[in-house]
């Protein structure tokens, strides 16, 4: 698992952070590698070790027409040797989009489920019927979000720490199935936080999922850097509407901020992340002093879809 190299912290040397007296950062988790990237790479590490370990030949996994995951698995298995299938969300809608078109020239099969059929993608009854249709198979949830997912996101911040040579009072992160923050405060020092942004509408219902995760972990005994995690929230204040919904005010922003620092946002995730921390800045939510790690989770691939949809 060593095709991925230790991903730089850039400073964000933005006249709204001075301002505030804050230090700002980025944690480049999207340059890891082109196409296993963001906290993708993270999320599947130990899945991939632990099919590998069992002896498995094929994953198989889940997501929507666009989905990083997807992208990111059928690149993985690839990579690593394993056959690959995609549980994909909806109908078969031709010519593939730029996603499922990558997905299939790295050598991975697509089935498609109606939405009735997927919603159930996490019941035993489901799982046995793929196991039937497709027969000894090693199964993914959606985004990588289960333990072996959680594991994997408790290495993010100490990939960044060493990378900086010193740690940050508080790490930034978009959120959307809960499982990266949920590794990121497993892994903080007493004294750090981890705030997360919900990327979905009514987003407040995270925080169970959050401590669900959590309490699993830690009653999991897998290995954990400390016993008990940070404190973290959540700032549900930044959907833009919801899920993979966007407007020409958050659209505006990441061109200008990809024009100032020379940082590409994804629309569905790091963008409205990143505009809520600057506009928390504007409005004093953070103490002088402080020092911010922003982490950008890649999938920017995902972009072109946000703009097809929108053209």
């Amino acid at each position: 698992m060593s095709l991925i190299f230790s991903p730089p912290v850039q400073q964000i040397n933005s006249e709204i952070a001075r301002h505030a007296g804050v230090d700002l950062y980025v944690l480049r988790l999207d340059l890891m590698h082109p196409w296993v990237n963001g906290n993708k790479w993270f999320k599947l590490k130990y899945n991939l070790l632990e099919a590998k370990e069992k002896n498995f030949t094929t994953l198989l996994t889940f997501g929507g027409a666009y989905s990083n995951h997807i992208y990111a698995t059928a690149a993985a298995g690839s990579l690593f040797g394993f056959r690959t299938i995609g549980v994909i969300r909806g109908e078969e809608r031709l010519p593939l989009n730029p996603t499922l078109s990558f997905a299939v020239q790295q050598g991975m099969q697509l089935v498609y489920l109606n939405r009735e059929m997927y919603r159930q993608r996490n019941t035993p009854e489901l799982e046995e019927y793929l196991r039937q249709s497709f027969g000894e198979v090693f199964i993914i949830p959606e985004g990588g979000s289960n333990l072996n997912g959680v594991r994997g996101c408790t290495e993010i911040i100490d990939r960044a720490m060493s990378t900086a040579g010193y740690a940050f009072d508080h790490i930034c992160v978009a959120c959307g199935t809960a499982t990266t923050l949920a590794g990121i405060a497993l892994s903080l020092h007493k004294g750090q936080r981890a705030i997360a942004f919900p990327v979905l509408k009514n987003g407040a219902f995270l925080a169970q999922e959050i401590e669900s995760l959590l309490t699993n972990y830690l009653a999991s005994g897998l290995p954990t850097p400390f016993t008990s995690p940070a404190s973290w929230e959540l700032v549900c204040d930044y959907h833009f509407g919801g899920y993979a919904k966007v407007n020409d005010e958050l659209l505006l922003f990441s061109q200008q901020f990809k024009e100032e620092h020379d940082v590409p946002l994804d629309y569905v995730y790091t963008a409205k992340m990143f505009y809520g921390v600057m506009d928390l800045l504007q409005q004093g939510f953070f103490c002088r002093g402080d020092r911010l790690l922003l982490v950008h989770t890649g999938g920017l691939q995902g972009n072109i879809g946000i703009l097809t949809s929108r053209s």
